[in-house]
């Protein structure tokens, strides 16, 4: 044996012993995350659910099913989901065939006004829609009649605002990749536009619309916001929970009806991943993109009804941002800052905090879905498919449920997490896990792009798992990554009902703010707190736009270099 092998051996062994603990951190740290910030409240919750005096039973289960009340939220719950999944998803789809099935000028101002319900708490649809139609509303002064927006009318309209751009953007992507070569055979087999649509745009994005749909569900079924500001006398589910743990301090009623929340949505997400899975099989590659062309009473028509839809969701907003500026709504018109001073749930405390909470969420939340990712790669399928699996659970768990799960776990001195109650940190990891889904699956995404000639070539040359992530991987998902950070801080800059029972007097956050200050009748100055917010995360939005735009720069600069 020469010297050199001597020396090259104990070298290997140490470097495949930090390659294996690197692994065994990079999947156990965030999987112990999973287990006590998702896996373990959810749990607590079910327990809680089945908690009768000091053993278990199905004693509050019998005793909420037998509730008129519960009923009755549950049928308003399925009643204002359908109805906005219907509505949304029609307008969606008008909206998504205008943008990528039609030929008109103009499609950048759809395409940034669609975005803009993503960029606010969702209760600023419902304060945009009461300062149009409510009592005092501009529009109900103008015709001088008295438009009753409060309860199912009114929370219809702001949850389909609300839920558009997701339908948009998900039956978008079904129609984009329609592949053109379809189209021209129709053409040359002289099939109208009409019998084209029918027979080829329609089946083809059917899992779109599919998908669109029960995203559109889930997403109303628990939303909370809408429903706290104009649901009125209009109960749902969402309400219900805050109704039962806040109003009421029953934990183990609120449980229960948590519990029964899941089951809509874990079934509709259940359908919607088959969707989606479907959707995928369903492409083909080497597709060539569709570029239609003009035809006058096809485009615009779409274009027509795309910005009237647009020109609400403008109106609604804008309106928003208006009324903070007016000295008094709707006597004195005139335009001032003073809303702008707020003086109640401790001023802007809680946007500074909320900014804090949402860069700590986005920063921890990026590291931890990059090095999860990074770490299965390097598992056996047997293992990494359960992991996954939890990983992606989340998503069907309502934002409502998981915040009623958190106060129920880190609110009892039983476990040490306790500590945790009543900090900025609880905040930040609770809006990181609403969110995980998404995060993990965007990186993954970014993984599955990764040749594994890089990583192999980096091997070779003998680099270890951490330089290879440093220098190959990270580069090469560095885009994913920050998409993931900037979606993780502007979903928990707009989030509400994952945080509602998590805030204390001494700790808010800028969603919450806005609801205790609309509440409290100081509807002006909960407008004005929405606008800063709105502020704040288009300033998020402009920065992501930049910083990708220089990675693509750069990138492309190297590649002709």
């Amino acid at each position: 044996m020469n010297t050199t092998d001597q020396t090259s051996r104990p070298a290997l062994h140490r470097h495949f012993d930090g390659d294996r603990l690197l692994t065994l951190a990079c999947v156990g740290l965030p999987l112990l995350g999973l287990i006590l910030f998702f896996a373990y409240p959810m749990v607590i919750v079910f327990l809680r659910s089945i908690t009768v005096a000091d053993s278990y039973g199905i004693g509050n289960y019998t005793e909420v099913l037998g509730s008129a009340g519960f009923w009755r939220a549950t049928r308003h719950s399925l009643a204002m989901g359908g109805a906005t999944t219907v509505l949304s998803v029609f307008l969606g789809f008008i909206i998504a065939h205008g943008l990528y099935r039609c030929a008109f000028r103009g499609k950048w101002l759809i395409r940034s006004v669609i975005v803009l319900p993503l960029l606010a708490p969702s209760l600023v649809q419902a304060l945009g829609l009461i300062f149009l139609l409510g009592r005092n509303g501009v529009i109900s002064r103008a015709l001088g009649v008295e438009i009753e927006i409060y309860g199912f009318w009114g929370l219809l309209i702001a949850n389909t605002l609300y839920a558009l751009p997701q339908a948009v953007m998900i039956i978008g992507a079904a129609l984009v990749l329609l592949d053109a070569r379809t189209y021209e055979a129709a053409e040359v087999m002289g099939a109208s536009p009409w019998r084209q649509f029918r027979d080829l745009t329609l089946p083809a994005a059917r899992f779109g619309v599919l998908n669109a749909a029960f995203v559109c569900f889930t997403i109303t079924i628990t939303d909370f916001g809408n429903a706290a500001v104009i649901g009125g006398d209009y109960s749902v589910l969402a309400t219900e929970i805050y109704s039962q743990v806040v109003g009421q301090r029953n934990f183990n009623m609120g449980a229960v009806v948590g519990i029964m929340l899941l089951l809509p949505t874990v079934i509709s997400y259940s359908i919607e991943r088959q969707a989606m899975k479907r959707q995928q099989a369903g492409q083909t590659t080497g597709q060539v993109a569709y570029q239609p062309s003009f035809a006058p009473l096809r485009d615009l028509s779409m274009a027509a009804v795309s910005l009237v839809i647009c020109s609400a969701i403008v109106a609604v907003i804008g309106i928003v941002v208006y009324a903070s500026f007016v000295k008094l709504w709707p006597y004195n018109m005139s335009l001032s800052f003073k809303h702008y001073n707020i003086t109640l749930a401790g001023g802007y405390s809680s946007l500074w905090m909320t900014i804090l909470v949402s860069l700590a969420a986005a920063v921890g939340g990026t590291i931890a879905v990059f090095m999860l990712g990074l770490g299965l790669r390097r598992l056996p399928q047997s293992l990494a498919q359960p992991i996954q699996i939890l990983a992606a659970m989340p998503a069907a768990v309502p934002g409502m449920v998981l915040g009623l799960a958190y106060i129920l776990t880190f609110n009892s001195t039983a476990t040490p997490l306790y500590l945790l109650y009543g900090t900025a940190a609880l905040i930040a990891i609770v809006n990181f896990y609403h969110y995980h889904t998404q995060g993990f699956l965007t990186v993954m995404t970014g993984f599955r792009q990764l040749p594994a000639a890089l990583e192999e070539a980096a091997g070779s040359l003998g680099a270890g798992l951490g330089r290879t992530a440093r220098d190959i991987v990270a580069p090469f998902i560095a885009p994913m990554l920050v998409s993931v950070f900037f979606f993780l801080f502007m979903r928990s800059m707009v989030t509400l009902s994952a945080v509602v029972f998590l805030t204390t007097p001494n700790l808010s956050v800028a969603a919450v703010t806005i609801m205790r200050l609309d509440d409290a009748g100081l509807t002006s100055q909960a407008a004005a707190f929405s606008t800063c917010v709105m502020a704040v995360v288009c300033v998020a939005v402009l920065s992501m736009k930049a910083t990708l735009a220089l990675m693509g720069r750069r990138s492309r600069s190297k590649g002709t270099v």
